[in-house]
């Protein structure tokens, strides 16, 4: 099942997203979040009228989460969201990445929103598999803007323009 994130997932949400924090170059953050700090992210998303999305199995438990956030402040960009999607390290590669990609996709067109990036550390063939089934494609590519784990990390841009109706 997929939803509306709410504030009473936030301890959830830190679990999955500390997983990446902790174990993997996926993120570029080195300290774990607290409860709070999830709970304040997932609210500014909120403010910004941005979906938040969750998968649930039938017992309530969070497989994973996928959201848009404000790509920049500028008022020139408020048309362009960031996308991200995080799963619970046991559900990847089950589709549920699909599932809320498909449905953040379909929230996205039902608001002015005309372009959508994301940002990949790389190499990461199944982040960039996910993002181009939706429609994304390459248009950057950083070397070694980050540095995690006594390594060098280089990053890429993938984009999706929204077709006009």
């Amino acid at each position: 099942m997929i939803r509306a994130a709410t504030i009473a997932d936030a301890p959830a949400l830190r679990q999955i997203y500390n997983h990446y924090i902790e174990q993997t170059v996926v993120s570029f953050e080195e300290i774990a979040l607290t409860n709070e700090t999830m709970a304040a992210r997932l609210a500014l998303v909120e403010d910004a009228d941005l979906p938040w999305l969750v998968a649930q199995d039938e017992a309530g438990a969070l497989l994973g989460y996928a959201y848009a956030s404000p790509w920049k402040a500028r008022a020139a960009y408020r048309h362009s969201v960031e996308i991200t999607v995080y799963l619970a390290p046991q559900h990847a590669g089950n589709g549920v990445g699909s599932a809320l990609y498909q449905a953040l996709f379909a929230a996205l067109r039902t608001r002015a929103v005309h372009a959508a990036v994301a940002c990949i550390a790389l190499p990461n063939e199944h982040s960039v598999a996910l993002h181009e089934k939706f429609g994304m494609r390459k248009v950057a590519h950083f070397s070694e803007v980050g540095y995690k784990f006594g390594r060098w990390l280089d990053v890429g841009y993938w984009q999706y323009i929204f077709p006009s109706e």
